[in-house]
Order: structure tokens, then sequence, then C-alpha cells
């Protein structure tokens, strides 16, 4: 079953809807081509994905951006 990406928010400014995430994924495709030669991916599957950081897009902190279960909270 899919798992929902985390949410984050900024503990510097409050933000809770703009980051910048960079992540590694690792991933498994089914690749359909064409007679003509045009690509359609029909399927894909995340095999592995690294969050490698978090920034928050407003104030530009790094390091104050924390996962958060209740956005509201």
């Amino acid at each position: 079953m899919p798992q929902a990406p985390p949410r984050y928010r900024c503990t510097t400014c409050g933000n809770l809807t703009r980051f910048d995430v960079v992540a590694t994924r690792r991933t498994k495709a089914f690749h359909h081509y064409s007679v003509g030669g045009e690509l359609t991916v029909e399927s894909s599957e995340l095999l592995d994905e690294e969050i490698e950081s978090v920034t928050c897009r407003w104030c530009s902190t790094g390091s104050g951006v924390v996962v958060v279960d209740d956005p509201e909270a």
C-alpha cells in the first residue's frame, strides 16, 4: 500500500506549504515503445527513496524544518 508523503513545517517562520526537497529515488518502470519509437511509461514502482534535505522556500532555513503529523499542531 502506498505511503502518504510527509508533511513539513518550518519552525522558524511557520511555513506549511513551500519546501525544496532533495531526494534520491530508485524506481522500476515498464517502458512501452510504439512501432514508431514513441515511449509510454505504463507503470512505475518506487523501490527506495532517501530524502537528503528539506529547505523552507520562505526563509531558506534547512535546520528548522520538521515532519508533522498534524499541520495545525
